[in-house]
């Protein structure tokens, strides 16, 4: 069955037998009491590839926004929330908010909505801390990072971003669609790390379970030393680590080739679907999605694609409609995506004319 479930854009997976052996998993102790010295390479590895001062590894993206916030939304601070924030981000802003930190939402992507809570927190007496997705995996727009980046700092405020879906797919100007060198949302804005905190996991394009918090020295330095997970969790395992390593090797050998094999699938899909009258949503991002359906229709057109021994998923987007959407890797065959736009097609106009929503 040809499988469209996968985020592991560049299709890095990091076999036992590509690793460095490994004696144990975990040394038992709480990062407080040293984390591997592969770890801190790997950190200043993520750095330079972010253009960041400093970066850590934590095991999760839900241990650093938690570290994070805990840090950066102490007394006199407030959340300022974008209103279409993954999950795992926001389970973190629940446990501030269950902790007394105010926290109000902005419309998604909305910068006159931001200017006007930002001026709202500044009567009040309050710092802002700004938590948004990088890149919005629901309808593949960028944030606007660098106008949000500076009315945050305008304001003395910090602005923390989940840069799971950018970081090892777009990067700086040049070297191919996705930009050179995958370093994520602030190298793609052209901009500086300046208040800005980017959090993100490695699981997806670099295929790594760890995540990174990257951003300016000192913030970055208190994270470590003030953070929950640093007193109460282990760090990242050895194993987690050189998967890591062995991901940013690839990268800076063949990152931009692997980004510009996945462009080429991406565009045939698009292509191929819109020359057969289904236009996908996405734009380059490698999760393609159907026009909006509801729950039943978008299952029942799932059983129809797997009929044809297609996989894909149904997932909400950024605006809470549902959409049947296939996410494609740099490892997928060509002749495997041109196969897959023609059963998507075919499955969506079964039970509706062409042309008709």
């Amino acid at each position: 069955m040809a499988d469209f479930t996968s985020s592991l854009y560049l299709g890095m997976r990091h076999a036992s037998a590509e690793l460095p052996p490994w004696s144990a998993l975990t040394t038992g102790r709480p990062s407080a009491l040293g984390r591997p010295i592969v770890a801190e390479a790997v950190a200043t590895l993520l750095a330079g590839l972010q253009g960041a001062d400093r970066a850590m590894l934590v095991r999760s993206t839900l241990h650093a926004f938690s570290d994070c916030l805990d840090v950066l939304a102490g007394t006199g601070s407030a959340l300022v929330v974008d209103a279409a924030l993954y999950p795992v981000a926001r389970w973190a802003v629940q446990r501030a908010a269950g902790l007394g930190v105010p926290v109000a939402s902005v419309a998604h992507h909305d910068l006159g909505g931001l200017r006007r809570v930002l001026d709202g927190l500044r009567r009040r007496g309050l710092r802002p801390v700004v938590v948004a997705d990088g890149i919005c995996g629901g309808c593949a727009r960028p944030y606007p990072l660098e106008e949000a980046a500076r009315r945050t700092r305008a304001h003395g405020g910090v602005l923390v971003i989940d840069d799971t879906q950018a970081l090892g797919l777009f990067g700086g100007s040049g070297g191919g669609p996705f930009g050179h060198g995958g370093g994520g949302s602030v190298r793609r804005a052209g901009i500086t790390f300046h208040d800005i905190v980017a959090v993100a996991s490695l699981a997806k394009a670099f295929g790594a379970p760890v995540a990174s918090v990257a951003g300016p020295a000192e913030i970055i330095r208190r994270v470590e030393r003030l953070g929950g997970s640093n007193q109460h969790s282990s760090p990242p395992s050895i194993v987690d680590v050189a998967a890591a390593a062995r991901a940013l090797e690839r990268n800076a050998a063949d990152g931009d080739r692997l980004r510009c094999r996945l462009a080429i699938r991406v565009r045939l899909l698009r292509r191929r679907c819109a020359e057969q009258g289904l236009h996908l949503a996405g734009g380059l991002f490698p999760v393609q999605a159907t026009p909006e359906v509801g729950v039943e229709t978008g299952l029942r057109l799932l059983d129809r694609l797997a009929s044809h021994d297609l996989r894909a998923v149904l997932r909400r987007d950024c605006a809470g409609g549902s959409a049947v959407a296939l996410a494609l890797t740099a490892t997928h065959r060509c002749a495997d995506v041109a196969a897959a736009a023609d059963i998507l097609a075919a499955a969506w106009f079964a039970d509706r004319p062409r042309g008709a929503k």
